[in-house]
């Protein structure tokens, strides 16, 4: 069988089983199968391939047939214009959380320091760092393989010299908190240095039985450590809320990424634990996405 009639047969297949990028995906699955780029996979469509390459092909779709995605099959997504790797432990990127990298490359001031909370493949910290070379972060994630895979994504992308990953959940990740008013005389630097300009995060916000819900593709391959928000889906948001003000210089600010109906419930959480000029910013579906708050 050649190239093109085998990508157009397994695109048949994708269709008939009802996925909606049947093209897209037959062509990147057999592509990356056989190594050919997108052009290669134009320009070579006559030429045959083995029995052993088809069969290596036919397992890939046997895996997208599941419902596992392309992404995770191929073992890497595009973000931000950057390519990260996956493993089983992070959360694929989304193309909505684009706009919580938007909003943090406006709010960091020249030199600032930031800190993103549960960063999974490290997607949103590193996509900062590489637009923003006079800034450095920390990034957080309770599981040991998130960091591992976010620590491989940031040599990739030439950022690993300002970015210092740390294990913990939330906050505890981090040193132990500067004091807040911080006392005067010696120690007000060293306070002062373990605060950040920013504080991010794109947490589980899923309540736990929605979860049960989510397509296949999510459910059943995203980890549920990366989508369970707890009952209301707002557990990760109660967290953060009370205890970021301690971990923020004056002024400093907070980023989250919400669900599209979170944006009332999160603001007033942030609103309680005393931050000022909240604000829900909508993503490009004109969807509530993000809620950012000021420390006073």
């Amino acid at each position: 069988m050649t190239v093109g009639a085998l990508w157009r047969r397994w695109r048949d297949v994708l269709a008939a089983n009802g996925a909606g990028t049947a093209t897209l995906d037959a062509k990147l699955l057999v592509g990356h199968a056989l190594g050919f780029d997108a052009l290669q996979l134009a320009t070579r469509e006559s030429e045959f391939v083995s029995t052993l390459l088809a069969s290596s092909v036919s397992e890939l779709m046997q895996r997208r047939l599941t419902g596992e995605s392309v992404a995770r099959i191929i073992g890497h997504k595009e973000f931000y214009g950057l390519e990260f790797a996956l493993n089983e432990a992070t959360l694929e990127p989304r193309p909505d959380t684009e706009l919580l990298v938007d909003l943090a490359l406006k709010a960091l001031p020249t030199g600032g320091r930031f800190v993103d909370l549960g960063t999974g493949s490290g997607c949103i910290p590193i996509s900062i760092l590489a637009n923003r070379p006079d800034a450095s972060g920390v990034a957080s994630d309770i599981n040991p393989r998130a960091l591992e895979m976010a620590g491989r994504n940031a040599e990739r992308n030439g950022v690993s010299g300002r970015l210092n990953l740390r294990q913990g959940d939330w906050f505890g990740a981090l040193l132990p908190p500067p004091s807040f008013p911080p006392h005067k005389g010696e120690g007000d630097d060293r306070a002062e240095e373990s605060r950040f300009d920013l504080i991010l995060s794109n947490p589980p916000y899923i309540s736990s039985e929605v979860v049960e819900t989510l397509a296949p593709e999510v459910k059943d391959f995203d980890p549920r450590l990366a989508l369970d928000g707890g009952p209301d889906g707002l557990g990760p948001y109660r967290i953060i809320a009370a205890e970021a003000g301690a971990w923020l210089k004056p002024g400093g600010k907070v980023l989250v990424e919400i669900g599209y109906d979170q944006g009332a419930a999160v603001s007033n959480l942030f609103a309680a634990a005393g931050f000022s000029r909240i604000s829900v910013e909508k993503d490009l579906a004109g969807l509530d996405r993000v809620v950012s708050a000021h420390h006073i």
